[in-house]
């Protein structure tokens, strides 16, 4: 019997020794993988600390990022090359300058008090929200009736291709607006302007087509206007009168008053305003989701099957994940002045990373305004199913909200 108990008490003690090697080899091991990580989250070669601050999570991507890639889907306008002129100047983001942005691009342009953006017109639809100051804004229908308006911060536009229009800045210091066009090849620099077409067609012509001798016409410039500086207008009444002529005013309101719309959804989290065709009559070919995000809100999981997203960073400082297909998902870091882009049906969200609202643009070349939640889909499919994916519980299942609330917290 000693014998045996001898026998039991050195097998304990064994079994207590190769559990504590075993404790203290997987501690080691776990030690030098923790080293080694630490060593490889190090930089010690040249860098861009600025830029590497703004961008967190490109510099150390969430373990979450895939290590393939998704094409890169950020350009900030400090990047794009601005035209200058007496007047005001302009720079644009096509897909030139982000390659995934390939139906819809954006103009970011600067008026002057004075400064007018000549008369012109498209191949592309034009849609603009005016980001600082006011302006005129003049146009001409299809019936050859006019429009004449002027438009402030938050208000928007809208000028369809072959519509021919001006922009002017009004006191006291003029305006900045966003121009966003149909087609992500679009460039400002291919536009139909008044003053390159005089300068590119027989005086002779001109004459006979204006009924005036060819003489008074010694003066029309010789090359593109673009942008120039003249007087500030005169009254909007005096010159919605002086443009309408006998024809009269156009029906058709190319102006829409953003901020006089209450919000489509409003959280605690924020809220956001969307503006299709449905309140935006002439907006036939551009839709705007136009969201504020209070600090910590989140722009919930979500696709847009309908179009790509192409969005624009008004203030604030945020950041998005796209999780795209092949099993590939990116995190980006995103602040005021930026362009990013979601490929239609993509899952993602933008969440506010500051401590200020998030404001922000989301744009789509269609006529309406369409998502699908992720919390919308789970809660309204069969529950063992999707605890039968996620490995949850049916309390957390039935926590997820029922309905879409775009912007969380509720």
């Amino acid at each position: 019997m000693e014998e045996l108990a001898l026998e039991n008490e050195r097998d304990k003690e064994l079994s207590r020794r190769r559990f504590v090697g075993a404790g203290a080899a997987a501690l080691g091991a776990l030690s030098v993988s923790a080293l080694a990580q630490d060593r490889s989250r190090t930089d010690p070669g040249p860098k861009n600390p600025a830029l590497d601050a703004q961008n967190p999570d490109s510099t150390w991507p969430p373990a979450t990022d895939s290590k393939s890639l998704v094409p890169n889907f950020k350009y900030p306008f400090s990047f794009a090359n601005k035209r200058v002129y007496e007047g005001g100047w302009s720079r644009e983001v096509t897909v030139r300058e982000l390659p995934v942005s390939k139906y819809l691009a954006g103009v970011n342009m600067r008026l002057t008090a004075g400064g007018v953006r000549e008369l012109h017109w498209h191949t592309a639809d034009e849609w603009a929200i005016v980001l600082y100051g006011s302006a005129r804004i003049t146009a001409i229908d299809a019936d050859g009736k006019s429009f004449v308006a002027d438009t402030k911060k938050n208000d928007l536009w809208y000028f369809p291709s072959g519509i021919p229009h001006s922009i002017q800045g009004l006191d006291p210091d003029g305006t900045e607006f966003m121009l966003v066009f149909d087609d992500g090849d679009f460039s400002e620099s291919d536009t139909v302007l008044l003053s390159d077409s005089m300068a590119h067609l027989p005086r002779e012509v001109l004459a006979k087509n204006f009924g005036v001798a060819e003489p008074a016409l010694k003066n029309l410039p010789k090359q593109e206007l673009f942008i120039f500086q003249t007087a500030v207008p005169g009254s909007l009444a005096a010159d919605q009168l002086a443009a309408a002529g006998a024809l009269g005013k156009s029906s058709h309101d190319f102006a829409f008053r953003t901020m006089e719309m209450p919000p489509t959804k409003r959280t605690s989290g924020g809220e956001v305003r969307i503006v299709d065709s449905s309140k935006f009559k002439v907006a036939t070919n551009v839709a705007m989701a136009m969201v504020t995000l209070r600090p910590g809100g989140l722009r919930e999981l979500h696709w847009h099957p309908n179009a790509d997203e192409w969005q624009y960073y008004i203030s604030g400082k945020g950041r998005m994940t796209v999780v795209a297909t092949g099993n590939k998902a990116r995190t980006i870091d995103f602040q005021q002045g930026d362009v990013g882009y979601v490929e239609k049906t993509l899952l993602h969200y933008i969440e506010n990373t500051g401590n200020t609202d998030l404001v922000f643009l989301e744009m789509f070349k269609s006529s309406h305004y369409q998502d699908f939640s992720l919390s919308e889909w789970l809660s309204h499919t069969p529950p063992e199913l999707v605890m039968a994916h996620l490995n949850i519980d049916r309390a957390t299942l039935d926590a997820i909200p029922r309905e879409e609330l775009v912007i969380v917290p509720r």
